[in-house]
């Protein structure tokens, strides 16, 4: 007991730190990014299925879904839809699904825009 020798602290009392406040009537928020879901072409998927793939994951109407499905046909690609990320994410995961338990190897993919 006799010997040992404590630490010493040396804490600064004085409270001299400036605070400065800054507001503003501004908000800064951005609105989320928009995707498109990109559906492509190949020679294995009917034209059929993907007519109803658009009706049933995308809600098109028969005339939409077969104007879409002609483009994917003529062009190479279309566009199934316009989403926010998550949604158009879980649009091509339903997809690829639906289209993959049917046996099709139908392609798609988000691009944002």
């Amino acid at each position: 007991m006799g010997g040992e020798i404590l630490p010493q602290f040396t804490v600064n009392i004085d409270m001299d730190t400036q605070l400065e406040d800054k507001t503003t009537n501004e908000l800064d928020i951005a609105k989320p990014k928009q995707y498109q879901v990109i559906v492509y072409n190949d020679d294995t998927t009917p034209i059929e299925f993907v007519i109803e793939l658009l009706k049933n994951i995308y809600m098109h109407t028969q005339q939409s879904a077969e104007g879409i499905t002609m483009a994917i046909h003529n062009e190479g690609k279309g566009v199934a839809g316009v989403y926010y990320y998550e949604v158009a994410e879980q649009k091509v995961h339903e997809s690829i699904l639906v289209s993959r338990q049917a046996g099709y190897p139908l392609t798609l993919d988000i691009e944002e825009l």
